[in-house]
């Protein structure tokens, strides 16, 4: 964050040097003004002065300040991922690498091209991340932020300046979430000429080709700013059917209007088409991983953003910012629902069409004032936010090529509905600083939530044969409307400068989004009386820092959930009887456990005066109990909850020295399971067990003037391992990961 001293500071030299020195929250700063020539009484204006607050961490990992931009992180669980601090393949979006150092994530990996993220952490399903409340640049990126919190988008790694990831305690600025907030922010506008060009191209094993093009500047004597990027990725996949192709382009203009208004404007299109090679059943996938037993399923996402924030600083303790902001997308997936087991005849295919249109705004006000000898931090804010998605699953054509059309488009045979959804909130956090090394955080949220849901769907009857022997629509009009508060408090003691001790506990929320209410799914079903679940987060931590050689982050945490929505096996429904996952409140469950980071650079202790070198390791692990609890269901009681590794692992270790940069990495995931009874293995592939895997990782790049070299190998060792086992698309069954693959990058900087 820049800090700028007033052009037209006065001071008077009353000896040799004259210090000015200027406090912001706990930190000072301090300028310098060299003495001029003769009378030291005489006053000299001094020029403008920006100084710049750096996290003093060299090494990929660092957390959040006390206060960032309009936001309070104090006494929180923060990790911050630095992209430039990294050595990793970034052209295809690899979780694996990029959030390698963010401690208990769960990495589900549906593609090798970086296509949709899937991450989840303590425990909870990394299920289109939607257990985050995910975020660009601090602005909602979802399809439906309440109704359907998943996202079909993920910004390009290769724009993004950092990733920051706050644990569960970010319900009360955030949302109402259990897993948290994920933003994602992207280089910003300006920097030090009017035009500068980076350019990525980037090429791979199985056909992939990555081009990443951006440009940045600074116009109109620095009144306005900006940075754009467009990149086109492509390529055929590790396994047979899995084509894709994908256009993404972003605008960013910040302007500044006056002295202390100032105006920013975004805009992201992104659009992308995939086939997908469906699932396979645990014979399968152990005869061949690479086999496809589906040619005609495909998946296409169109997704459009927009954004447009002010921010007026009133004065020097007191801004203000309004942030409204939109998104038009939509997802269509076409194809064979059956399991794996089953062989593709033909016929008709399915397809589930959604659209999602929202619009919201947030406003801040953030206010330094002082209490006694120390100053204090409020932020208040308020949420307005309305969506309006709709879900349609009929029948299409029996092709094999990428028709997204109904056949009955104004009568489709399975649902048709629209879901409007309303948000207000009232939300207001302050760090009380009880004593310069103590802070109090308390914060408090007042949650309006109104979901609706219309349309109707139809329940078909099969005999044996699979025959339609019956068809009956239903037609309904559902609504729900909740007001609750959430609390919650923080504590912070930094005994020194380089040790902090933090605790949190927030109250969390979660709503039941679309797919709990209506989705006809062979391999799954939804419990018509399925609720609202209710819980509450609790974090405490040790985290310390020794200059810029080494930084550790250990944290134990309590989740609670009531009435906690998971998967149930069933085997009850006609014609065959095949396993489905029953999806309900199936009962309370408790996530408990420790997540460690640590990274230090080796090279301090072999030479600590030569800072041209860097020879750094980190070990980043988590150990977490999840189990069902407080039920009579014999089948789940003390169960291990779904998706949950009782064990991560990850190891890397990295080197730099001049233009040179090398980095390794190991990541190990232990057994866990797919459904609340802890199946281990059935004969469609939807349900058992994800075996433990181990996974590495190496990437290298050299930097020459303009020019720069990247090469990365993805699973080095080639293993065959996979991470879910999907009930719908792109499945149904095993998707496999990808084997290894190479990559070679040229980066060109004018």
């Amino acid at each position: 964050m820049d800090f700028t001293l007033l052009n037209g500071l006065m001071c008077k030299q009353q000896a040799n040097k004259a210090i000015i020195a200027l406090f912001w929250t706990t930190l000072p700063f301090c300028v310098y003004a060299q003495p001029g020539l003769g009378d030291s009484t005489r006053q000299q204006q001094l020029r403008e002065v920006t100084i710049q607050q750096k996290d003093g961490n060299t090494m990929g990992m660092s957390r959040l300040r006390a206060v960032e931009g309009m936001a309070i992180y104090e006494g929180k669980k923060s990790e911050v991922v630095r992209l430039d601090g990294i050595t990793a393949n970034l052209s295809t979006n690899n979780a694996r690498q990029v959030f390698a150092r963010v401690a208990g994530l769960n990495i589900w990996e549906s593609d090798g091209a970086g296509l949709q993220l899937g991450i989840g952490g303590r425990g909870l399903s990394p299920n289109r991340t939607s257990n985050f409340n995910t975020r660009q640049n601090g602005y909602d990126m979802s399809a439906d932020a309440l109704g359907y919190p998943e996202s079909y988008y993920t910004p390009p790694t290769e724009a993004l300046s950092r990733i920051e990831v706050v644990r569960g305690a970010a319900s009360l600025q955030y949302g109402t979430q259990f897993g948290g907030m994920l933003n994602f922010v992207t280089r910003q506008p300006g920097g030090d000429r009017a035009f500068q060009y980076v350019g990525r191209q980037s090429v791979g094993s199985y056909g992939f080709i990555n081009t990443f093009n951006s440009i940045r500047g600074n116009v109109g004597g620095g009144k306005m700013a900006y940075y754009a990027y467009f990149q086109h990725k492509q390529g055929a996949g590790w396994r047979p059917n899995s084509d894709f192709g994908l256009n993404n382009g972003f605008v960013d203009l910040h302007v500044q209007l006056t002295q202390k208004l100032s105006l920013d404007v975004e805009i992201t299109k992104m659009g992308y088409l995939a086939q997908q090679s469906g699932g396979l059943t645990d014979t399968q996938f152990e005869q061949d991983a690479r086999q496809s037993n589906r040619a005609r399923n495909w998946f296409r996402v169109q997704w459009n953003m927009g954004l447009v924030g002010l921010e007026y600083t009133l004065n020097d303790r007191t801004k203000i910012s309004s942030r409204t902001f939109g998104l038009s997308a939509r997802r269509d997936a076409l194809g064979n629902l059956s399991p794996a087991n089953n062989v593709d005849f033909g016929g008709n295919r399915d397809l589930i069409s959604g659209t999602f249109n929202n619009i919201g705004n947030e406003t801040r006000l953030l206010h330094r004032y002082a209490w006694g000898a120390l100053e204090n931090t409020l932020v208040l804010g308020t949420r307005m936010y309305q969506g309006r998605s709709t879900a349609r699953q009929g029948e299409a054509d029996a092709g094999s090529d990428a028709n997204f059309a109904f056949l009955n488009p104004n009568n489709v045979e399975r649902s048709d509905y629209l879901f409007p959804n309303y948000n207000n909130a009232v939300f207001a956090e302050n760090i009380f600083w009880v004593s310069p090394k103590f802070t109090v955080t308390p914060g408090i949220r007042f949650e309006q939530i109104r979901t609706y849901a219309a349309g109707y769907y139809q329940q078909r009857v099969f005999d044996f044969a699979g025959n339609l022997i019956s068809e009956t629509r239903n037609t309904e009009s559902l609504a729900r409307k909740r007001a609750f508060v959430l609390m919650g408090l923080g504590l912070s003691y930094k005994p020194n400068a380089r040790l902090e001790v933090y605790g949190n506990f927030s109250q969390n929320y979660r709503a039941i989004n679309f797919t709990d209410l209506r989705i006809e799914n062979p391999n799954g079903k939804v419990d018509p009386n399925i609720g609202d679940e209710r819980g509450y987060t609790a974090d405490l931590g040790i985290r310390t820092r020794a200059s810029k050689w080494f930084y550790a982050d250990v944290t134990a945490f309590y989740l609670a959930y009531r009435d906690r929505i998971g998967l149930l096996l069933r085997a009850d429904q006609p014609p065959l009887y095949n396993d489905y996952r029953l999806r309900t409140n199936i009962s309370d469950a408790r996530n408990m456990g420790v997540e460690a980071f640590a990274e230090a650079n080796f090279w301090h202790f072999i030479a600590p005066k030569d800072t041209s070198v860097r020879l750094a390791l980190f070990v980043n692990t988590a150990f977490i109990d999840a189990r069902y609890i407080n039920t009579d269901e014999p089948s789940i009681r003390n169960r291990r909850v779904e998706f949950v590794a009782p064990i991560t692992l990850r190891l890397g270790l990295s080197f730099a020295r001049g233009p040179f940069r090398a980095s390794a990495n190991w990541a190990f995931t232990s057994e866990q399971f797919t459904d609340a009874t802890n199946a281990r293995r059935t004969a469609s592939g939807v349900n058992g067990i994800i075996p433990a895997y181990a996974v590495a990782d190496v990437s290298c790049s050299y930097r020459w003037r303009f020019l720069s070299l990247e090469l990365s190998c993805n699973n080095i060792m080639d293993r065959r391992y996979f991470t879910r086992r999907a009930e719908a698309y792109p499945g149904p069954g095993i998707i496999p990961s990808d084997g290894r693959a190479g990559y070679l990058t040229v980066e060109v900087r004018f």
